[in-house]
């Protein structure tokens, strides 16, 4: 069939549609795809193809191919088919060959690129036809090039001495394309090439390796790319010289007043730049021997000198051994630490359990035991005093603060009692103390050697105190408390992200015998390849140390910790302020944030408002989230849903889609919303949200129906589908409620542990000895899955105790006390011999 050279385009034009269409033009590199049968040397290849480019404000980008042979070149963005009366065309012939060329250009503008949402970026790619076939350019990504004004960290003014080394942090405000860093000191730019004492670091901050006097200057960090050009502020860096002595000169000729004298100055340098002056005298003087200096004493004034001298001599005397006599006296009163008689008045809340049986000798009616006397000091630790004294009042420090203006209390006692008599009257009681002390985020009670255990209601965070953790005769008012990462100054530096909420035990300094088990979540995904975690304490002083790298634990160490998907357990012996603290390794590091969509209970407006959290997927930042929504009246539209968040300097973006325009008016003005990177990586900021306002077009609007998209570019994404009632609508609510965790946030003595503590102590004595059958505590950390932690429960007195601690830590309240004891049966230990107790055993 004969087809007119007229309808030959566009037949062509079909052809290509249609294979287009089943191809989906997808790839990135220049395809050909021949007619069959046709010569393949006839097929369009690209002379010029579309480059990747920036818009830059709102001019349009212009995007240009060229091919030969061609009779036919189209655009197509995103999927779809430019318009051809968008096409700028323009045919030639190649002088050379005869065949026939074609260029077309189009115009991107700034709306266009805008309208895109989701996690795909805007870009465009040409083909080009001829009779042999077709030819696919490569794609071209359009970005719309902006350089925000602050920027993310900012260098700060430093005072160092000579020789010092200078660091100066920059991280330039978040740009596409990325901004490029320069340095000016006093307004000159500073050249690496032509200092080698400087040099500028991957992550744009300025060094100096040994700072000079030349060095003090006012340093600059400035940011660029093809928008605009930024100025971070000035940090003023002074480099100062503390002043140092020169020799002594010569001892001067001996002086009439038996004396002679040598000098000094401070000049050996003179101090620069407010440096320290010189400590010490300039002068210094001696008696020295001569023949002139020979004489007696034979005037009436040496003789008062020298009897002032014997008396003050006196005085100096009788004082130094009255002080002696004071603090001997102070020393006996604090080594009289007597044991305790009973705890019960003191310690717990007495209370009166009427034995079930009568024949039950060991179901005590527990009475108060008036004898004890308790004594409360603004320290950590007091001793008795037999009447009354003053309270000593011990300096601020940074790890009482959670108590606030509360006391701690040590009870001395009697050492009449026995730990038997204890376990006979505590084994079946239930003893909690928790006074409430104006925040929901601390607890605390009063224990003593049969251990217990402290909570925060649904936050993930506990604290288990063993049995025998406390000296026996000791009785300590320990507390927890979850801090706002606000209200702590925690420094992270590099790549570092706050992990875990940070936490408080105490009181610091008191003595333990055995490791406490600190229980609290985290964020991050476990992976060693990915990241490198530290668990940080802060000191008396304030300033925090890393006392921990997870994966270098020494088994003598202090601390240790059991790392699992979602929570952390960590051995101490020293009660303090912790956190978890990570540094990504590669851009494979993630943190799993928690997203959830809150709107209001009743909204009486016309506007309505949906709130986006972003907030680390750990139970205390959920609480916080959750209680913050109650005080403003919302409540969950949707079921929550986990994002893994990279550590690529990429922010996390937040867009609202197909809201019935005939129902609903959105009034955001753009196309999203940002949280930024470092927001949510540095991990200190609560509450990070973005609100998107609907308006109803009429008030019996009632119904809504939309999406919701949160997702980080060139990362992960979550989509919500909303579509409710606002009036009526709660299926939700219910997801998100607030339970209790074990009943009570404080317990003490044996109602702490779901293994009684008489069959705890059978099983240590059974399994802590080796075994040369196996049948000892290292085959049941096997069976429990700690065997990596081997070499820590080997260095401790008790291996057996250390696994059972961290099983209560990790199973309680809900632990299946079954599962352990197949645990222990299967290691050849008779099951009904250890996990039962005799009537004459209570």
């Amino acid at each position: 069939m004969a087809v007119r050279p007229g309808l030959w385009p566009a037949l062509l034009g079909i052809v290509l549609a249609a294979w287009l269409h089943g191809t989906g033009a997808q790839q990135s590199a220049t395809v050909a795809n021949p007619v069959p049968g046709a010569n393949p040397d006839l097929l369009p290849h690209f002379l010029v193809e579309p480059e990747d480019v920036y818009i830059v404000k709102n001019k349009p980008v212009l995007l240009v191919c060229k091919a030969m042979p061609a009779t036919q070149i189209f655009f197509k963005c995103n999927g779809e088919w430019v318009r051809q009366v968008d096409h700028v065309i323009e045919r030639s012939t190649d002088d050379s060959s005869g065949l026939p060329a074609m260029e077309v250009r189009i115009n991107v503008s700034r709306q266009q690129v805008e309208k895109v949402f989701g996690l795909e970026e805007y870009w465009c790619q040409c083909v080009a036809w001829s009779s042999s076939g077709t030819t696919k350019s490569q794609k071209a990504y359009i970005r719309i090039a902006y350089l925000r004004k602050n920027f993310e960290q900012e260098p700060l003014a430093k005072e160092v001495s000579l020789e010092q080394g200078i660091v100066l942090p920059c991280r330039p405000p978040e740009g596409i394309p990325p901004a490029e860093v320069e340095w000016l000191r006093n307004e000159d730019l500073v050249d690496p090439s032509l200092d080698p004492n400087v040099y500028i670091t991957r992550e744009h901050s300025l060094v100096v390796r040994q700072a000079r006097l030349a060095d003090t200057a006012n340093y600059t960090c400035v940011a660029k790319n093809i928008v605009a050009r930024r100025r971070s502020a000035s940090a003023a860096v002074i480099v100062y010289v503390d002043g140092s002595w020169s020799p002594w000169s010569k001892w001067s000729a001996c002086g009439l007043d038996c004396t002679h004298w040598r000098s000094r100055e401070c000049s050996d340098p003179a101090p620069r730049n407010g440096g320290e002056e010189c400590r010490g005298a300039d002068l210094d003087t001696r008696n020295c021997t001569s023949d002139l200096c020979v004489h007696t004493a034979s005037g009436p004034e040496d003789v008062a000198l020298y009897v002032g001298l014997i008396a003050v001599a006196v005085c100096l005397l009788l004082l130094l051994l009255v002080l002696i006599l004071v603090y001997c006296r102070k020393k006996e009163g604090l080594d009289s630490d007597v044991a305790d008689s009973s705890i019960l008045t003191s310690g717990f809340q007495p209370v009166s359990i009427k034995p079930s049986k009568a024949d039950n000798p060991h179901l005590l009616t527990i009475q108060p035991d008036l004898s004890t006397t308790t004594t409360t000091c603004q320290g950590s630790l007091c001793p008795r005093q037999d009447g009354p004294s003053p309270k000593f009042q011990l300096a601020n420090g940074h790890l009482l603060s959670p108590l606030g203006g509360g006391r701690h209390t040590l009870h001395h006692s009697s050492p009449t009692s026995e730990a038997e008599d204890f376990v006979s009257r505590l084994s079946t009681q239930n003893y909690f103390r928790s006074l409430p002390r104006g925040t929901s985020n601390m607890t605390y009670g009063t224990f003593n050697f049969l251990g217990g255990r402290l909570m925060i209601p649904n936050t993930g965070i506990s604290l288990l105190i063993p049995p025998d953790a406390i000296p026996r005769g000791k009785i300590y008012e320990i507390y927890l408390t979850l801090h706002k990462p606000e209200d702590v100054r925690l420094p992270l530096a590099g790549c570092q992200t706050l992990l875990s909420p940070i936490v408080s035990c105490g009181p610091p300094g008191v003595l333990l015998t055995r490791p406490v088990i600190l229980a609290m979540d985290h964020c991050g995904e476990p992976c060693p390849e990915s990241w490198s975690l530290r668990l940080k304490k802060q000191s008396c002083e304030g300033s925090w140390e890393d006392v921990l790298h997870l994966g270098e634990e020494a088994p003598s160490h202090l601390y240790y910790c059991q790392l699992e998907a979602g929570a952390c357990y960590v051995f101490t012996e020293q009660l303090g302020r912790f956190a978890l603290v990570g540094e990504a390794l590669s851009v494979a590091a993630t943190k799993r944030l928690k997203l959830l969509l809150f709107a209001p209970v009743a909204c009486t407006s016309l506007e309505y408002n949906i709130r986006v959290y972003c907030l680390h997927d750990t139970h205390d930042a959920l609480k916080e989230v959750v209680q913050l929504e109650k005080q403003l009246g919302g409540q969950l539209i949707q079921e929550p849903r986990v994002l893994h968040f990279k550590d690529s300097y990429h922010n996390l973006r937040l867009s609202i889609h197909d809201v019935p325009s005939s129902l609903w008016k959105s009034k955001l003005l753009v196309s999203y919303q940002e949280i930024p990177f470092y927001h949510i990586w540095n991990g200190t900021q609560q509450y990070l949200h973005c609100t998107f306002t609907l308006e109803r077009v009429s008030p019996s609007t009632s119904d809504l129906a939309c999406k919701v998209w949160v997702w980080q570019v060139e990362g992960d994404g979550q989509s919500f589908n909303i579509n409710f009632n606002i009036t009526k609508d709660t299926r939700f609510a219910e997801l998100l409620a607030l339970e209790s965790e074990g009943g009570v946030p404080a317990l003490v003595g044996p109602s702490a542990f779901k293994i009684p503590f008489l069959i705890r102590q059978k099983i240590i004595t059974s399994l802590d000895p080796p075994c040369s059958r196996g049948a000892d505590w290292r085959t049941l950390a096997q069976k429990l899955h700690l065997d990596s932690h081997l070499s820590f429960f080997a260095s401790k007195p008790s291996p057996t105790a250390m696994i059972l601690n961290l099983w209560e830590a990790r199973h309680f309240p809900n632990g299946n006390l079954s599962q352990l004891a197949a645990a222990v049966a299967g290691l050849g230990q008779p099951d009904a011999g250890l996990f039962t107790v005799s009537e004459a055993e209570c």
